[in-house]
């Protein structure tokens, strides 16, 4: 198993480029299924769920292309699409889940295991099979209490639907059901996050009707038939907040390239908050930790636009050194404070109650043996060895190279005392 040895630096400085977007790119290959023709996927990152993504698509039939070397997935499902996705692909990602609306128009019959990922806590499908069930799609009951998600329809309907909550992979697989559905479908308390947005881009420049992405509501007129397309995918605002948080927490000077500002509201307003300089330029985004002290704040996870959970233990691994208490609400994932206990393996001292974590700050972190125990808290915990005294050794890396795209490269270049080994 690989691990990353992380050294305290120095102040992070440079620029940095940032990556097509891990949870857009992946809604938009499933999305290919819902043609035969076939689709370019640009600025598609070199990531771990990228190619089980491909893999998965490829065991349901399609022809797959992956061009490392510009970034790029072409993917030509055909017309032999098969509707029973294999368990060994599924248990890796859970955005698995998000080919059961394509397939359905497909095949009339799919048949996915619940699938894994992050143990974040619990990231049930039952706003999923609703929607879906308002479209005329019937569970097999029995099958989805021993974790198997059998679907059947021949004919689905728009309805008008409302998720009890704003479910990103809820809303993606309703509205991509609803493109080739018979009448319309009126998506209410629908996700509002960027990604949803790139993946109606998507969807209406393939023939879709969708109305109103980005907003609580969406709107989806049905269509005959969707064509294959040429799409570019959106920066990865997680990964530009977690190198905004870098230059923050090193005392750093870093500019930020291919980022879209707007995209992170709710992250440069708490960072600004805790006192680091954030300015846009003709180039991108310049973030300084070095011009003032860094201020300690609370914050509260929120659907979007509110502070994205994702970026909710990277910052927490800001709030560890800064000056005076903080307090994290977390209200979008029951279990996702187990980073907690790996900062206090390097002096952090953080207490948690419920869903609210006190982090007391002013911390000199040491050095220690830390697990990335999920894909964003094992980014926080190399922010983390970047500051700490001597060496932090981070081990379960896999869950890290599910998101960020040559990490270990992006970080060394800005000036980072970090490497991977093989053990």
């Amino acid at each position: 198993m690989a691990k990353f040895l992380v050294q305290k630096s120095g102040p992070l400085k440079g620029e940095v480029t940032i990556s097509g977007s891990k949870n857009a790119v992946l809604p938009i290959m499933a999305a290919t299924l819902l043609t035969e023709d076939k689709c370019e996927i640009n600025d598609a990152p070199d990531l771990r769920d990228v190619e089980v993504m491909c893999k998965l698509l490829e065991s349901l039939g399609c022809d797959v292309d992956r061009k490392l070397e510009n970034n790029s997935v072409e993917v030509i499902p055909g017309k032999d699409v098969k509707g029973e996705a294999p368990y060994d692909l599924v248990k890796m990602m859970r955005a698995s889940i998000l080919v059961l609306g394509a397939l359905i128009h497909r095949t009339g019959h799919a048949v996915i295991p619940l699938p894994g990922g992050c143990a974040i806590g619990k990231r049930p499908v039952e706003l999923h099979l609703k929607g879906l069930k308002a479209m005329g799609v019937s569970i097999d009951e029995d099958k989805l209490s021993r974790g198997i998600v059998d679907a059947r329809a021949d004919q689905l309907t728009g309805n008008t639907i409302y998720l009890d909550f704003p479910s990103v992979g809820a809303t993606e697989v309703v509205m991509m059901a609803a493109t080739l559905a018979k009448g319309t479908t009126v998506l209410e308390n629908a996700a509002q996050e960027p990604e949803i947005v790139d993946l109606a881009s998507f969807l209406n420049k393939m023939g879709a009707r969708i109305k109103g992405a980005g907003t609580d509501t969406v709107k989806i007129v049905g269509v005959d038939s969707l064509k294959g397309v040429k799409h570019s995918v959106i920066p990865d605002r997680i990964e530009a907040g977690t190198f905004m948080i870098g230059a923050a927490i090193t005392k750093g000077d870093v500019l930020i390239k291919n980022v879209v500002p707007s995209h992170l509201k709710a992250v440069i307003a708490k960072l600004s908050e805790c006192g680091v300089a954030i300015s846009m330029t003709e180039e991108g985004m310049r973030v300084r930790g070095d011009v003032n002290p860094i201020l300690a704040t609370n914050i509260k996870t929120l659907p979007y636009p509110g502070f994205p959970t994702d970026m909710q233990s990277p910052f927490m691994a800001l709030l560890t050194v800064a000056k005076g208490p903080s307090v994290v609400i977390e209200t979008v994932f029951e279990n996702r404070f187990m980073h907690v206990g790996e900062f206090n393996r390097m002096g952090a001292n953080i207490k948690t109650d419920g869903n609210a974590a006190m982090i007391p700050g002013d911390k000199v972190l040491e050095g220690a043996q830390v697990v990335a125990t999920d894909l964003r808290a094992g980014a926080a915990v190399v922010l983390t060895g970047l500051v700490a005294e001597g060496m932090t050794e981070v081990s379960q890396i896999y869950h890290i190279d599910r998101g960020y795209e040559n990490f270990v490269d992006k970080l060394k270049a800005l000036g980072a005392n970090i490497m991977r080994v093989e053990d």
